[in-house]
């Protein structure tokens, strides 16, 4: 019996001195510590992983629109055996082409000189001078546009023979206003590609990750595509754009 309290009298000092206690608790948080950093750690690994889980699509819109703008630009020229005379003969052919237009009911400042180019040459002896003249058409007015390109076989039987390129252009200007709902609507068209991909997997589609618009395209309108002698293009326009984005998947 003695032997057993002088045991316990022995370990009792151990324990309550002041460092060994110390020593006990410093132990004791630290394992606790490497417990719970470790629960974190495997819990932020695992957390880490189900972010990385994403799946990548691709958006499509598209819209049809009318072009607002007609550029047709008419190049002509006349050759004669001197300056002078080659000249009258672009001044004549001007003159015709404006008063086309002017009957076609197109404002006078709509019809403007474009650009102007003056080639002499010599052969054989015989002196030889062509000019050759651009007039370009401006207008947001479609329709008489169309007209006008329609009636250019007037201005052959007035005498203007209209050199290669003299094509009417039809510009769409307003894609600005039409890009903000064009972008939303190629996001939702990639959600529900993201959301169909999500359903095969047994999962669901989060928040966007990253995500990439495309250029916008603006192409003739399917079976519109123009053609015929001096009309290289059409109003009648397809608006395109392709959006890549990334979902995370839960």
């Amino acid at each position: 019996m003695s032997d057993t309290s002088d045991q316990s009298a022995a370990e009792t000092p151990f324990l309550q001195d002041p460092l060994t206690r110390r020593w006990l608790t410093s132990s004791a948080i630290l394992a606790l510590g490497l417990v719970v950093g470790g629960y974190l750690l495997g819990n932020g690994l695992l957390r880490a992983h189900a972010a990385e889980r994403s799946v990548t699509v691709r958006g499509l819109a598209e819209r049809d629109v009318t072009a607002d703008l007609a550029t047709w630009t008419l190049s002509y020229s006349s050759t004669a055996a001197d300056l002078a005379t080659a000249q009258a003969g672009v001044d004549r052919d001007t003159q015709s082409i404006r008063q086309f237009f002017e009957d076609l009911g197109f404002p006078a400042d709509a019809i403007q000189p474009s650009a102007v180019n003056v080639t002499q040459f010599t052969t054989d002896g015989v002196p030889s001078s062509t000019v050759r003249q651009r007039m370009t058409l401006r207008s947001t007015d479609i329709k008489r546009a169309q007209a006008a390109v329609k009636r250019q076989f007037e201005l052959v039987r007035k005498g203007v023979v209209l050199e290669e390129g003299s094509g009417m252009a039809y510009t769409f200007t307003k894609l600005n206003d039409i890009k903000p709902e064009m972008v939303a609507d190629a996001t939702k068209d990639a959600r529900a590609a993201a959301e169909q991909f999500a359903d095969d997997s047994g999962t669901s589609v989060g928040g966007i990750k990253s995500a990439t618009q495309g250029y916008f395209e603006i192409n003739a309108r399917d079976g519109d595509s123009g053609g015929g002698w001096g009309q290289t293009d059409t109003p009648f326009k397809k608006v395109r754009v392709v959006t890549t984005i990334d979902f995370y998947l839960r």
